[in-house]
């Protein structure tokens, strides 16, 4: 009965071992304790939660992880060095979460709100539509001059 299974037995054991190598090549080893250098986020956030986090941030800022992440040292690495600290980027974007954070804790506070269904809440997207480097100008002086209806009216010019 051996002699006569011996093939199948066989393809059985090498498609059972291409399946076990093909599981562990494509399962990444969980580091200890998640991923390395959160300081905002949540140490035990998800990968996928994450990645939700960052494609947020991308498009936000109309940027590509390589705006705030440092290229790998390893040539042969497609993917930037996340835990890298060398590009100044990366702290800015944490304090903007800082930022942005209690800005909506403060003024937005939907916990305690008693209509949480409109507030709306300080993103990423508010100031930077898109754009890496939000503009920073002042708003247009209003058609009613400055300060616009109701504002105290101009000293008068001297003569």
């Amino acid at each position: 009965m051996f002699k006569q299974n011996r093939k199948k037995i066989t393809v059985f054991v090498a498609m059972a071992a291409c399946v076990t190598l093909g599981i562990a090549a494509h399962t990444p080893e969980k580091k200890q304790g998640g991923f390395q250098n959160l300081k905002i986020l949540p140490k035990d956030i998800s990968k996928d939660s994450l990645h939700h986090v960052m494609e947020f941030f991308s498009k936000s800022l109309g940027v590509h992880c390589d705006f705030c992440h440092a290229k790998s040292k390893d040539p042969n690495q497609r993917w930037p060095d996340f835990a890298s600290e060398d590009k100044p980027e990366k702290e800015i974007a944490r304090k903007m979460m800082m930022m942005s954070g209690e800005i909506n804790a403060k003024y937005f506070n939907w916990m305690n709100s008693t209509q949480p269904d409109t507030i709306r809440n300080v993103t990423c997207v508010t100031c930077h539509h898109g754009t890496p480097h939000p503009e920073s100008t002042v708003a247009p002086e209003a058609p009613h001059g400055p300060g616009g209806p109701g504002a105290p009216p101009p000293p008068p010019a001297k003569q």
